[in-house]
């Protein structure tokens, strides 16, 4: 597998988002996000923030985030003292610790303490545990029917609390660089009809399933879901497909007419 920043940085450079977006996205401070993608480990806070950090930016660039973290933990976290302290035969920490010659009292005194202790236990629990075993039986009785089913609604619950529903909507927002010229349709609506847009005149922000965007030149940021994002240079004509799945270039022939 590849390396784990590597993986990061060319997800990242394929997207065409700068490092700055990405500190804005996930409020994780830049020299942080460069940190990780030159595996800088040292410069972070912990393995704690290590994995959260790597948690939170491979989602960002759409990434399988438990994977990374995974190869984090078996790459870089290092084994505990009780998981490196060798294993020895049974027993023999406490023969270790035994003392060494005698002085205690004998050992069949010892025993015979046990025994008179284990017979009289033995006395109590039988003239006793005619008149509570009714009892107990009932109570385990019930205990083991209801526990099924607690359990069950608590793992109900817990789960319909901790499953997120994910919006098939995607958020657009054109924010002008310079004059451009702009035609923004989503299925037969058309938003924004073939206007030219001004700097400081940012469109609304709209929602559909699917945009189809026709822009006159790159004098333009694209605000997806809530992140600002470039377009490469160009002084001619550019179209994109946007979807929750990111956006895709589309070809001339394809582009929306909103004249």
């Amino acid at each position: 597998m590849a390396e784990i920043g590597e993986t990061l940085r060319d997800a990242r450079m394929r997207a065409r988002i700068d490092i700055s977006e990405i500190e804005a996205q996930t409020k994780i401070r830049a020299k942080y996000l460069r940190a990780i993608e030159n595996e800088e480990w040292d410069l972070l806070p912990g393995p704690t923030y290590v994995k959260s950090f790597l948690r939170t930016y491979a989602e960002a660039l759409g990434l399988d985030a438990r994977m990374l973290v995974e190869e984090y933990k078996l790459r870089h976290e290092r084994l505990s003292d009780d998981q490196l302290r060798p294993i020895g035969p049974p027993g023999s920490a406490a023969r270790s610790r035994a003392p060494v010659g005698g002085g205690g009292p004998p050992r069949l005194l010892i025993v015979g303490v046990i025994v008179l202790l284990l017979v009289g236990a033995l006395w109590v629990l039988g003239n006793t545990g005619n008149d509570d075993s009714g009892s107990d039986s009932s109570s385990t009785t019930a205990q083991t029917q209801t526990a099924p089913r607690t359990t069950t609604q608590e793992r109900t619950t817990t789960t319909a609390r901790t499953t997120p529903t994910k919006s098939p909507l995607v958020r657009l927002q054109i924010i002008p660089t310079g004059q451009v010229y702009v035609c923004l349709v989503a299925g037969p609506r058309v938003l924004v009809p073939g206007s030219v847009l001004e700097p400081g005149q940012p469109t609304q922000t709209f929602r559909s399933r699917k945009f189809r965007l026709n822009l006159g030149n790159s004098n333009v940021r694209l605000k997806i879901n809530g992140v600002t994002r470039s377009v490469p240079k160009s002084s001619e004509a550019i179209g994109y497909t946007i979807t929750r799945n990111g956006r895709q270039p589309l070809p001339a022939g394809q582009r929306p007419d909103c004249s």
